[in-house]
């Protein structure tokens, strides 16, 4: 059966997020697949190929979570912790379709573990992923923290909303490097028991049959469909999901790097720290130079 054409028109190419609805199984999901924008913010500084992957990693996830954020204006912060791992922070975020991300790392250390680090190496014991929403509207916060465990950042993400918000979710990331750059694809697909968003959840089953049944399906999804940039999304949702009664989807705005370094913010942040901290702060030329970790950029500013 060939896909209608209100599946496939104006399919979604990269630095977009689309939006997934399954009415008949209180499903609900989103796909999203970055090219020049995870370029970008890569670029930003010399990372090593396994930083590289884990950092293309958690903007994807951020990315689909982030856009899950009803507040256009809200903003989704995912921060990976520890205290003395190779990798002691990992930060990204989203607001309005910006996305930006950043790790600090122990090069030497990491050299020593090999091409291929698991994510315990990177980060070691007691580490842990916390997820925080910012809504703009209501100015209220809501943080979730879980252990940093499994084999990977996306199983420590799907882990964080069954323990803290009572979500059965499913989440599928591919990444690729080549010669033409960095290609990373990501699906989300999440069951709300008892009716769409709005309602009160009256339960919520690991086993319900219906959220079997979605993820049995959007677990079939392979490494290379979600980097394939041939597949649209469209495609690729279709293709999961062509047997169902009712598919919708809903193409989002554009993704873009969100760094939010100006001259501005900054002026605005020091000036909410007393003048006592802000002198021994400055150079020997009287200017306060501030390096942003997520554009590797130094602002000079005034006294």
């Amino acid at each position: 059966m060939s896909a209608p054409e209100h599946i496939l028109a104006g399919e979604t190419g990269y630095d977009r997020v689309l939006g997934l609805t399954l009415p008949g199984r209180d499903a609900r999901g989103r796909a999203v697949r970055l090219g020049p924008t995870l370029d970008t913010i890569l670029s930003a500084h010399a990372y090593p190929p396994a930083i590289r992957h884990l950092l293309a990693e958690a903007l994807v996830v951020t990315a689909l979570i982030g856009s899950l954020l009803k507040d256009g204006d809200g903003q989704l912060t995912m921060q990976a912790q520890s205290s003395n791992g190779v990798v002691d922070l990992l930060v990204c975020d989203y607001r309005g379709g910006e996305l930006r991300g950043y790790v600090r790392h122990d090069a030497d250390r990491l050299t020593a573990l090999g091409p291929n680090p698991s994510l315990f190496a990177l980060f070691g014991a007691g580490a842990y992923l916390a997820i925080t929403f910012d809504l703009a509207t209501t100015g209220q916060r809501y943080q979730g923290i879980v252990p940093l465990e499994g084999g990977s950042l996306t199983e420590a993400c799907e882990a964080y909303f069954v323990q803290s918000e009572q979500v059965p979710t499913l989440i599928r990331i591919g990444v690729r490097f080549d010669g033409q750059g960095a290609v990373a694809g990501g699906l989300l697909v999440q069951h709300l028991a008892d009716g769409e968003v709005g309602r009160e959840r009256l339960h919520v089953r690991l086993d319900h049959p219906e959220w079997e049944h979605v993820a049995a399906l959007a677990g079939s999804t392979r490494h290379e469909e979600l980097v394939d940039p041939d597949l649209s999304l469209e495609a690729l949702i279709w293709r999961l999901f062509h047997d169902e009664s009712e598919v919708r989807v809903e193409p989002f705005g554009a993704i873009s790097r969100g760094c939010r370094c100006t001259i501005e913010h900054y002026v605005s942040v020091l000036g909410k720290f007393p003048e006592a901290d802000r002198a021994e702060m400055r150079n020997e030329a009287g200017k306060i130079v501030v390096d942003c970790a997520f554009c590797s950029k130094l602002f000079e500013i005034e006294a």
